[in-house]
């Protein structure tokens, strides 16, 4: 049974690893009651003594038990027994919650009902491997490798390192499960004695027990130094780069299976993982013949399920390969809206793996690349089932339609949009409180153009929102939490909850993921993967597709993101003037304040940081070379405790007639104390801490008299050290045997002078090593340590007695 409660407990302290996956507590307790139900299985299964194969499938029943008690009692016999409607209702969970684990950011909502119980159940899984090793076919060290997939999970889902302390309570579960399984085996040589350390050891008698307690501290002193070891040193060593299995190019996941399919990653979870990272790297490079920065779209969403957007496959026909000429013309375009002409001359980097679809401006009119490249007709995302993008250099050309807010504002609704329906979809059950919120923030507006306009300004301005990138996914509770609750998200969050709010109002809408147009660094434009971005597309009947940015900009969001001109609050009438404004572009772009023309925006939000909102300047990062000063510092500091606590022990002895100690170091010195001369017992400590740092250790039963001739002998005293030592041996003598000993002075002065005179007798070395590092201090923190081992001991050797009954 003790291994059964072992291994119990140490599945679930590798359960505590799971904890920064979830939101709430309902995930703990979940799995709490599925490892007591396999804990109570393998206690039936001990107590008939059943075989290892039927112990597993007792609890693997157990477990079934449990989860359909706790996840699918409404469809149950009498709450608990399964039935097929139970079992149907557990697969539809398990379904479920496997497609929600794909499309939350962690930490996942604790709550829902399936993610829950592929947790409960998947813990319930590791407590019967680990119970069927550990107490069946007592492999009790095998029985880590179960508990280390608990590890594994938020291990490559986080990019956090797992907490100090979670860790510390996973290994000392698993180190608890070692210890009952080696108590559990020298139990059947016989009942374990407990032998105290403090007494001395000494050569077994014929017929007695050889003295164990060595291989018990030496096996607990492993173990414990093991995890300490593991927690403390990562502290002090520099983080590691990640080597050639790192991928952090969009469409990680592969480039598709066999033959033309393709296979698309999730684009959401792709840019979540790149904004995350520790530092910045590189996606792509580009020039273009106007050094404008622009958008680069690399996916378009289309299709919105009431728990987040998704992308319909695209297909490519032979005729719209990018190497047969231009592309299709873009939807909803017309002929009396201005376009911009540019050509894009990109580069991706080398690093970035399997992306197959290539980072465009839109729209996109014509595409020269190497490789078999095809255009989807409704989105013009440009892919490829065959190749991929790592390394390749390419040339766009684009026509960007540049309309005027009168133009905007004089489309015509039509009756029936000219796109496909799927842009205006929502689910059935869309919650109707965020219909009610799009309508109302978009009141008073004339046109289409006009609400598009208010939705930006509510996310941007007057809706008080947030940008952070600390946040969860966009299934409808958490869109619905996002929009009227806490207003705190990222890119994502914007541009979806946006795009679904304009579809609320009859606006077709998509979401564009891709990369803003980063920073200018010498010729050439840099794209990093801090870059990545996500933002709406709003369609007007007789313009196409148009982005919308309402993500916040600058220092307090996305640093490279920018409005698009036509979305930019217009000047009031009274600041109008005929005059040119200051900074316009060539094209009549009317740059923010501060900005000058031909310049990057991000250098405007790199000096709105560096100054901060105030005007002061913001905190610079610390130079890795002060990181690695600090953390010598702090080493050092470590290293000098023992130094300092036995200065600060000297200091309270040394004090006049009111010396004090608080640990005796011996039964003498107690003795002293008992006799009501602290003085005099101070002394006599201090002087065997002296002896101890110095290598000169005074033997158990050495008396004070001894000691002294000894010293002096030995160490060739000369007369005035010699008769120091004689005073405070002949002094100790007097309060620990002398009926009166009489008047006691003070010590202190003739303790200095035997200080100085053993401490001659050294080399600097081991004088600097005895100040430094006092033996005497280290004596006493390692008999602390034992104190605690000891009582690890007195708890296992605890035994329920039962009373005697005549």
């Amino acid at each position: 049974m003790r291994l059964s409660v072992a291994a119990a407990v140490a599945t679930f302290c590798a359960a505590i690893l799971l904890h920064p996956l979830f939101e709430g507590g309902a995930w703990f307790w979940g799995s709490l009651g599925a490892v007591l139900t396999i804990l109570v299985a393998s206690a039936i299964s001990g107590r008939l003594s059943l075989p290892t194969w039927a112990a597993a499938l007792v609890s693997l029943a157990t477990l079934g038990v449990y989860l359909t008690a706790s996840f699918a009692g409404d469809k149950a016999w009498a709450l608990f027994v399964p039935t097929k409607g139970s079992a149907a209702e557990l697969l539809k969970l398990l379904a479920t919650g496997w497609d929600d684990i794909q499309r939350f950011a962690a930490p996942v909502p604790g709550d829902n009902p399936g993610i829950a119980l592929l947790t409960t159940g998947g813990v319930g899984i590791i407590a019967i491997a680990v119970d069927l090793l550990a107490a069946r076919m007592r492999r009790a060290a095998l029985a880590g490798l179960p508990m280390l997939a608990l590890a594994t999970v938020p291990a490559t889902i986080l990019l956090e390192p797992i907490a100090w302390w979670a860790f510390i309570i996973a290994a000392l579960g698993f180190t608890g499960l070692l210890i009952a399984d080696g108590r559990e085996r020298v139990g059947h040589w016989g009942r374990a004695v407990l032998v105290r350390r403090t007494r001395a050891a000494t050569t077994p008698s014929p017929g007695e027990s050889a003295d164990t307690r060595g291989l018990r501290l030496s096996g607990k002193r492993i173990g414990f130094a093991a995890i300490a070891i593991a927690v403390v040193v990562p502290a002090f060593l520099p983080p590691l780069e990640p080597v050639s299995f790192f991928s952090f190019g969009v469409g990680g996941q592969g480039t598709g299976g066999r033959g033309n399919m393709i296979q698309i990653p999730n684009p959401v979870t792709n840019m979540k993982g790149q904004l995350t990272l520790p530092e910045k790297r590189t996606v792509l490079t580009y020039t273009n013949n106007d050094d404008v920065p622009r958008y680069l779209r690399i996916y378009s969403l289309d299709t919105f399920d009431g728990d987040q957007f998704g992308l319909t496959k695209p297909k490519g026909a032979a005729e719209n390969r990018t190497d047969a000429g231009p592309l299709p013309p873009p939807p909803g375009l017309g002929g009396g809206v201005e376009t911009v002409n540019a050509v894009t001359d990109i580069k991706i980097s080398e690093e970035v793996e399997n992306l197959a679809f290539l980072p465009l401006p839109y729209p996109p009119r014509e595409v020269r690349a190497d490789g078999d490249w095809r255009a989807d007709v409704s989105t013009l995302m440009v892919f490829s089932t065959r190749d991929s993008a790592s390394g390749l250099e390419y040339q766009v050309a684009t026509s960007e339609p540049k309309p005027t807010p009168d133009q905007l504002r004089a489309l015509q609704r039509p009756q029936q949009p000219n796109v496909e329906a799927r842009y205006l979809r929502l689910p059935e059950d869309f919650p109707s409180d965020l219909r009610d919120l799009a309508y109302e923030q978009t009141k008073g507006a004339e046109t289409q153009y006009d609400a598009a306009l208010k939705l930006q300004e509510f996310f941007t301005k007057t809706g008080n929102f947030t940008y952070d990138l600390r946040t969860q996914g966009s299934s409808t509770s958490a869109l619905r939490d996002f929009l009227l609750s806490s207003k705190v998200g990222y890119c994502e969050q914007f541009a979806s909850a946006m795009a679904v709010l304009a579809r609320a109002i009859g606006i077709p809408a998509r979401v564009a993921i891709g990369y803003t147009g980063g920073d200018k660094t010498g010729d050439l434009w840099t794209v990093g993967t801090d870059d990545s971005h996500s933002w709406p597309e709003l369609y007007f009947e007789g313009v196409g597709w148009l982005p919308f940015e309402p993500t916040p900009a600058g220092s307090a969001g996305q640093g490279s993101a920018r409005v698009p001109e036509y979305a930019r609050p217009q000047p009031t009438p009274a600041t109008t003037s005929s005059s040119p404004t200051p900074g316009a572009t060539a094209q009549g772009e009317e740059l923010p304040p501060g900005q000058q023309p031909g310049r990057n925006p991000r250098e405007i939000d790199d000096r709105e940081a560096r100054l901060g909102g105030n005007g002061l300047p913001a905190e610079e990062p610390t130079p890795l070379i002060a990181k690695i000063g600090i953390g010598v510092a702090i080493l050092l500091l470590i290293l000098l405790i023992p130094a300092a606590i036995r200065q600060i022990t000297r200091s309270r002895r040394v004090r006049a007639l009111g010396w004090k100690v608080s640990a005796p170091s011996d039964e003498l010195t107690a003795r002293v104390i008992a006799g009501s001369h602290p003085s005099v017992a101070a002394a006599w400590a201090e002087l065997d801490d002296i002896l101890y740092d110095y290598g000169m250790a005074r033997e158990p039963s050495e008396t004070p008299r001894a000691l002294a001739r000894r010293l002096t002998q030995r160490y060739e005293f000369d007369a005035e050290s010699a008769a120091a030592m004689t005073s405070i041996a002949a002094t100790v003598e007097r309060v620990l045997f002398a009926r009166d000993p009489g008047v006691v002075g003070p010590l202190g002065k003739d303790l200095r002078k035997v200080r100085r005179a053993l401490a001659a007798t050294l080399s600097r070395g081991r004088r600097i090593r005895a100040a430094l590092l006092p033996p005497s201090t280290l004596r006493r923190l390692r008999s602390m340590g034992e104190g605690v081992l000891d009582g690890f001991d007195r708890l296992e050797n605890l035994r329920f007695r039962r009373s005697a009954t005549r």
